[in-house]
């Protein structure tokens, strides 16, 4: 489709513009232009996205501008920018592309339900960044295509030129900006494609929440009866891994959003780490990685081109880019019912929360802003214990609105549709990181086919004298035990006190969002 559609409204002036290519013409361009790019023994495209390895999220940028300037959560997540500088970068990225004999254009959709999606047009010099968001977002029809017109975003790629760190409010040679009112994002100075995936999820959690809808952070299947749940959880507590259940369709692996009607993702692919990756392991996202798939900074044999998936010498953050069709039990469209269980994934590593507690709604806004897991204790500068980790609404980084928001949102689906919230944690048992042992991944597969098939929901509990969840007595195929943290201890005094530890760390943190919580939340807080 090269020379196919004109991009002068941007003030772009090549003319030639290959828009919405197929994964083997974009392989061959790639191959051709691209340094580092290479085809894997499994058929993937291998790409590198050079010095950004990962996301830049003190380099991301909101404008000032009167249309959302009221919406916007202003602070460390959405840091200001003036329009002046804006306009400064869009223009240094306009000129960047005009200097290039061809770009690349893709033209998707952001959201499987036809009511809500939007418009995303994609404007990038490298055939690797038209594949990713190929995979990413969702594919028109030919049909769609040719009625496709103006999209209701466009994102300028120009992530091979750096920003001007003397620019205002510039503070390093890279910049993602956005621009609510022109509907427009702009990068400068990183590669690393995954700031337009974010980008488009980011302009998805302000413009959803605007329309009294529930973006969330999160992954979501559905069993063979209709029953549906969604999964909230930071890095490496088990989002993605428990998700993909073989007995359950799924919906999707990352972004999704609660409507009047259901949930639907907004995603037409998902984005999975590499790192450790492994047919045993993970064996539907493994088998994924083949032609079509971008496989980003990974290591391989250079005879072979076997990729090294436990290598971590170009970066931790290896990634694989596939289409959710290459999922084989996904579920195409992308949408379904109303959830019946909201689960909140937490690693733990300080031994302390059970495996399964039951929230009350008001304790789920809780937990829900607080967005809590641990980092594992290292050997940096003598550090030997735990790090709380605290992340609103388990994705802070993406949120535009303030925290409230979403929880309030939150609550009025659960009380809408009488789902449940789990708090499932997937982290230590027996005592910390280190002393402790990791989870056993069957127990929580047991817990999760509890709560599936409801037997849980009925099970008689225990209250928490601490945090004041309910917690079952009984579950089957896990120990009784290990449902009560403290008796998994020997010594319970040492409980006691992580217990009380890690309580006032949840306190401390919910401090800066008291202002903006109802009475119920704040009652909903750990006691000390």
């Amino acid at each position: 489709m090269s020379g196919t559609i004109s991009l002068a409204q941007y003030d772009i002036t090549v003319t030639n513009v290959v828009r919405n290519a197929s994964p083997a013409l974009l392989y061959e361009h790639g191959l051709r232009n691209e340094a580092g790019t290479a085809i894997s023994s499994s058929g993937a495209l291998i790409a590198m996205s050079g010095e950004k390895t990962g996301r830049s999220p003190s380099d991301k940028r909101i404008v000032d501008e009167p249309g959302s300037a009221e919406d916007v959560w202003w602070g460390n997540v959405n840091i200001k920018m003036d329009e002046k500088a804006f306009l400064t970068n869009r223009e240094r990225a306009v000129d960047y592309l005009n200097t290039r004999d061809q770009l690349f254009v893709i033209d998707g959709f952001a959201g499987w339900d036809p009511r809500y999606r939007i418009k995303v047009r994609i404007v990038t010099t490298r055939a690797y960044h038209a594949l990713f968001m190929h995979n990413m977002l969702i594919r028109p029809t030919r049909a769609e295509l040719q009625t496709f017109g103006e999209p209701d975003y466009l994102i300028l790629n120009a992530g091979e030129f750096s920003a001007n760190r003397y620019t205002t409010g510039m503070t390093s040679k890279t910049s993602v900006s956005l621009h609510f009112g022109r509907k427009e994002m702009v990068i400068l100075g990183t590669q690393y494609a995954g700031e337009m995936k974010k980008g488009v999820f980011t302009i998805m959690h302000y413009l959803m929440p605007k329309a009294g809808i529930l973006s969330m952070h999160c992954s979501a299947n559905r069993g063979h009866d209709g029953d549906v749940s969604v999964f909230f959880g930071l890095s490496g507590t088990g989002k993605t891994t428990l998700s993909a259940d073989p007995r359950r369709a799924l919906i999707g692996d990352d972004e999704h959003c609660w409507t009047d009607e259901g949930v639907f993702n907004i995603e037409g692919g998902c984005y999975a780490k590499a790192i450790h990756l492994s047919p045993q392991d993970e064996p539907e996202i493994y088998a994924a990685i083949r032609f079509g798939s971008v496989l980003e900074n990974v290591v391989y044999d250079r005879d072979t081109r076997e990729v090294d998936y436990h290598s971590s010498e170009i970066t931790e953050n290896t990634r694989c880019s596939y289409p959710i069709e290459y999922i084989p039990n996904a579920r195409i469209p992308c949408m379904a019912e109303h959830p019946g269980n909201v689960i909140f994934l937490t690693a733990d590593a300080f031994g302390v929360l059970p495996p399964v507690a039951k929230l009350t709604p008001e304790q789920a806004m809780y937990h829900f802003i607080s967005g809590y897991t641990a980092k594992v204790a290292g050997t940096e500068m003598g550090v030997k214990e735990p790090s709380a980790t605290f992340s609103a609404c388990f994705g802070a980084p993406f949120l535009v609105w303030h925290p409230a928001k979403y929880a309030e949102l939150l609550a009025e689906k659960l009380k809408a549709h009488g789902a449940q919230t789990w708090l499932v944690n997937t982290g230590w048992t027996g005592g910390p990181y280190g002393v402790g042992r990791r989870m056993s991944i069957s127990h929580t597969r047991a817990i999760l086919d509890a709560i599936h098939n409801g037997s849980l929901a009925s099970a008689p509990t225990v209250k928490d004298p601490v945090f004041g969840f309910e917690v079952p007595t009984v579950c089957r195929d896990v120990p009784a035990e290990v449902l009560q943290p403290r008796e998994t201890w020997k010594d319970k005094e040492a409980y006691d006190a992580a217990q009380k530890k890690l309580a006032a760390l949840f306190q401390k943190n919910f401090h800066q969002y008291e202002s903006g919580a109802s009475a119920a939340v704040l009652g909903a807080a750990p006691k000390v």
